[in-house]
């Protein structure tokens, strides 16, 4: 098996590699429609980043004002 490698590196030739590259690429895109962009909702990355942010700050509220209420904790000047 590792024979086989050595002969393999043996034959190699950094020449032939580069003949290679000249050669046209099977898996290269062909020409026609671009993909389309595809987008969340149709929001931007600014506009879904604002809206992640209000709901962390809605879910760190009621969560807050859940506690309160059940009386798990309390605010200090209340004790």
């Amino acid at each position: 098996m590792f024979d086989e490698f050595r002969q393999e590196a043996d034959e190699y030739s950094f020449e032939d590699a580069l003949d290679a590259e000249d050669e046209p690429d099977v898996y290269a895109f062909k020409d026609g429609p671009a993909p389309k962009k595809r987008s969340f909702l149709g929001m931007t990355p600014v506009q879904r980043f604002v809206i992640v942010v209000l709901l962390l700050m809605m879910t760190c509220i009621l969560s807050s004002f859940f506690l309160l209420v059940t009386e798990r904790i309390a605010p200090p000047f209340l004790s």
